[in-house]
């Protein structure tokens, strides 16, 4: 007759390193201090694209009447200067002066606008491991698999959105301008310059909100992705949490070494004992008074076995009474901890002990 099977639910992972744990924060962190962090390129580039033709929307004509003035005074007024050191210093720093009312609120908007998008998708960072020296990013066939991943498939596809989208956007405003952009011809330069200046400031503008709303998308997914590339199988964890909570050998080690320092300090305090309450053999409890001090009588060593012999030879060597009382060690032992005060059901006992010691010792009468 064949016996019952037995059945055993066993988790595969343990065996096949399955990835299928979300990432510890202590992983995150130390993906963090390599630089790998879940950023979208495309966020900073078209919220920078939005803020320039915004400056350029609100500043353009001053911009523009600066650059008239260059010229202008290029034109008119220094070409009729003589070539000398003192004059060519005078030209450079008036062009550059006016340059910097051009170029200046753009420079400045790009920084601004850069910093505080990057800050907000990942905070404060900087780390220098991405600028390392790996050589396995040399190895060919690795590159290749890079080349043919999935990730290169689907940052392929994104940047053929991206231009697609643009294009589509460019050519509805330009579509929806098509009779203006035919009568151009009989406008003067100047209307001409205005028109195509507004125009490109709408394609941008409009191309950097979409661009803007792709990019947050883009966020969303690299988020996702980075957590992914970051699952953890259950061993992963398993050695995290010994790595962090330190080898079981060393710990027990340094817990046993804590136990021994504890042990010193307790045989230090028994010379100060005023008795030593035994079982006679198994236990021995520690009580010291000083009524100036203390409210209560209180236990400042105690054990049991081996360690109870070791209390009871050094009250010997230091002329501390050494009283059997089996009840009392017992229940002195089990319900008062080292340095506390022993209660108020056990007051009586103990003062009797205390009497009879103090009484040995000539303290009373």
């Amino acid at each position: 007759m064949i016996g019952p099977k037995l059945l055993l639910r066993l988790d595969l992972q343990y065996f096949n390193g399955e990835k299928t744990e979300k990432p510890t924060p202590q992983k995150l962190q130390d993906a963090r201090k390599k630089g790998q962090v879940a950023k979208s390129p495309d966020l900073s580039p078209a919220f920078v694209l939005v803020a320039v033709f915004g400056v350029l929307m609100i500043f353009g004509s001053s911009m523009y009447d600066s650059f008239l003035r260059i010229m202008r005074e290029s034109l008119t007024t220094y070409t009729t200067w003589q070539v000398t050191q003192d004059n060519l210093s005078v030209i450079t720093m008036q062009i550059l002066r006016e340059a910097a009312k051009i170029v200046g609120p753009i420079l400045g908007i790009v920084l601004v606008i850069g910093l505080a998008v990057n800050y907000m998708q990942v905070g404060v960072l900087f780390t220098t491991e991405p600028l390392m020296m790996k050589l396995e990013k040399l190895n060919p066939i690795q590159g290749a698999k890079r080349i043919f991943a999935l990730r290169s498939l689907v940052e392929l596809l994104k940047s053929l959105l991206k231009i697609s989208a643009g294009i589509l956007v460019a050519y509805m405003v330009l579509w929806d301008v098509k009779e203006e952009v035919v009568r151009l011809s009989l406008t003067s330069l100047e209307s001409v310059l205005s028109f195509a200046a507004m125009e490109a400031v709408k394609v941008g503008l409009y191309v950097g909100v979409l661009l803007i709303i792709l990019g947050a998308f883009d966020f969303f997914y690299q988020k996702y992705e980075h957590t992914k590339n970051l699952r953890m199988s259950k061993q992963d964890i398993k050695d995290e949490y010994k790595k962090s909570e330190g080898d079981p050998l060393i710990k027990s080690k340094i817990k046993e070494r804590q136990r021994q320092m504890a042990m010193r300090r307790m045989m230090q305090e028994v010379p100060k004992a005023d008795v030593i309450i035994t079982n006679p053999t198994h236990f021995a409890v520690a009580i010291q008074y000083e009524a100036g001090t203390m409210t209560a009588p209180t236990v400042i060593a105690k054990g049991q076995d081996y360690v109870a012999l070791k209390i009871k030879e050094i009250a010997k060597k230091n002329g501390v009474i050494t009283m059997e009382n089996k009840p009392l060690a017992r229940a002195l032992f089990s319900q008062v901890e080292i340095g506390q005060q022993i209660p108020e059901d056990m007051f009586k006992a103990v003062a009797e002990v205390l009497a009879y010691v103090y009484k040995l010792q000539g303290k009373v009468k």
